[in-house]
């Protein structure tokens, strides 16, 4: 997963987003009924695109994961896909290289078309096909080659891959119909057909494309499981975590999404306990995880006794109670705890912040004191608070002199851990699907995502290829001892993973039920209980 796109939504909820007030600019590029008596939730991850072969967004998939199929889903709360379009799905063989799915009879697309074998093969072969420098069509590339044959999809493989039923139940898999997408280029969002719970009846977007409103309306030819409770959904695109508050609290929303900030989630949670709050709050697991990352190719993080003392010093405890008001739980692991394989690697090995052991990795290392580093941030839900309180403790030891700046733009962010003008940067990471791969494969193979320059042959070569072979996704396929040679060499440090956090009005019900480490929103549990 090395979308740029992916990456600058998933890392700050803000980036793309719009603005609710001053929309002069604003259009409605799709016509339908109005919004009366639906349920409406707020967001700031924005977005612009919603053509699966080019959307890869937090904001995007929120609203693909509720009008699209997949030949699989996740269910609520698991952590294996069971089919969804399909009727079933299983490798052919225990090399993995052959897949093979029944679909489902009946199926239809909100436009009446029928859903068949066929518009699955043109889904796959079309995102590849396309292959947008912003889209997810890289979660499909080991498939070599798509058929249909009656209501039978086979696919062929280049290299095993066991994770593939994973890919296929991530947005990345959505079926589209082939009588109304392009082959080659992506379809409009005004023109989106899919074949999910809920059919799009309205687009709001400002002038630049990006998406102000959408309004969704239940999806009368959708045949799956998926009961709704709700006719009508409406998502609204927020530009930073205050616009969110101000809306939930001014009622102008019916639940905000996790984007809002550390204080004022933890206020909400800390009010309803009390018993004075005027609003309620669902909080679940996560796999949205936040990392500090090492240029290793820089003459001083590239040096491992660096790294690793900042491992040592790091005080994530601290990080988490005071900087984001317990709103995320500290992360010892590449790989985040609610995932299958994760262990506390960086813990079993650096325990507690210890300054005098931080001082002998740098001396065994022949590393001068202090350590002169400095450290680039772009956007965090806790603003420059997180930075600084990094820089303190790491100053505090008086083995590092911390300088701290931030890149505001988040393009040339991304632009600039590219080029290697960094030498430590803060970013974050939200899983495509709930396996250790999805951590391990884009994050540390050959310098992964964030373009560290750190590879170990040991774990891209031997470990990884081993481990995607593996069909029993919860035997642990040796992730353990990928994440102990992560933690060894620290080209990363593992700061903390988010609490899904959820705020709503009273009278709204059915959010515990979808806040999950499967990242999948499901607008159709929400409900609203009717007035006493």
């Amino acid at each position: 997963m090395t979308s740029a796109n992916r990456l600058a939504v998933l890392a700050c909820a803000t980036l793309v987003a719009t603005t609710v007030g001053g929309c002069a600019s604003a259009k409605k590029v799709v016509t339908g009924g109005d919004d009366k008596g639906a349920i409406t939730m707020g967001t700031a991850s924005g977005t612009k695109v919603l053509d699966p072969a080019g959307a890869y967004d937090a904001g995007s998939w929120l609203v693909l994961n509720n009008t699209f199929q997949s030949l699989l889903k996740f269910p609520a709360g698991a952590t294996s896909p069971l089919p969804d379009a399909a009727e079933s799905c299983a490798f052919t063989g225990a090399d993995t290289l052959v897949y093979k799915c029944t679909m489902r009879s009946g199926l239809k697309f909100s436009n009446g078309n029928p859903l068949t074998a066929e518009d699955v093969v043109f889904s796959i072969r079309r995102m590849q096909k396309i292959n947008d420098q912003n889209g997810p069509s890289n979660l499909l590339s080991t498939i070599k080659s798509a058929e249909a044959s009656g209501s039978e999809v086979t696919l062929q493989l280049t290299t095993p891959d066991a994770v593939l039923p994973a890919k296929l139940a991530s947005a990345a898999g959505s079926i589209v119909d082939h009588q109304v997408f392009p082959a080659d280029k992506l379809l409009g969002n005004d023109k989106l057909v899919g074949s999910g719970p809920y059919k799009i009846d309205s687009i709001e977007a400002k002038g630049d494309g990006a998406l102000r409103k959408i309004s969704l309306a239940a999806n009368g030819e959708y045949h799956g499981d998926a009961k709704l409770q709700n006719s009508k959904f409406v998502l609204r695109y927020f530009e930073d975590p205050a616009g969110l508050k101000n809306a939930l609290e001014q009622g102008d929303i019916d639940l905000a999404d996790s984007g809002l900030d550390p204080v004022t989630a933890a206020k909400l949670k800390d009010d309803q306990l009390a018993g004075t709050g005027k609003l309620k709050v669902a909080e679940g697991d996560s796999a949205e995880a936040r990392y500090l990352v090492f240029n290793t190719k820089d003459a001083v993080a590239g040096n491992p006794a660096v790294r690793q003392a900042v491992a040592q010093l790091v005080d994530r405890k601290v990080l988490a109670r005071d900087v984001y008001a317990r709103t995320v739980q500290p992360l010892y692991s590449v790989v985040p705890a609610g995932i299958n394989g994760h262990n506390t690697a960086y813990f079993d090995r650096y325990g507690e912040p210890d300054v005098a052991k931080a001082r002998k990795l740098l001396a065994a290392g022949k590393v001068a004191t202090p350590v002169k580093l400095s450290l680039t941030w772009s956007r965090a839900r806790a603003g420059e608070a997180e930075a600084n309180e990094l820089k303190k403790q790491l100053d505090a030891s008086g083995l590092f002199q911390v300088t701290v700046q931030q890149e505001a733009d988040w393009t040339a962010y991304q632009q600039g851990w590219i080029d290697g003008k960094y030498q430590a940067y803060v970013v974050g990471w939200t899983p495509d699907y709930a396996d250790a791969d999805n951590f391990v494969t884009p994050l540390v193979v050959e310098g992964g995502a964030f373009h560290s320059g750190w590879d170990d042959p040991r774990i891209s070569q031997k470990m990884v290829p081993d481990a995607i072979k593996q069909t029993d996704r919860t035997a642990g396929g040796g992730y353990a001892q990928m994440q102990n040679l992560v933690a060894e060499a620290a080209p990363l440090v593992p700061l903390f993973q988010n609490k899904a956090f959820y705020a709503s009005g009273t009278d709204i019900t059915g959010v515990d039920g979808t806040v999950d480490t499967t990242g999948v929103f499901r607008f159709w549990e929400i409900g609203r209980a009717a007035k006493k």
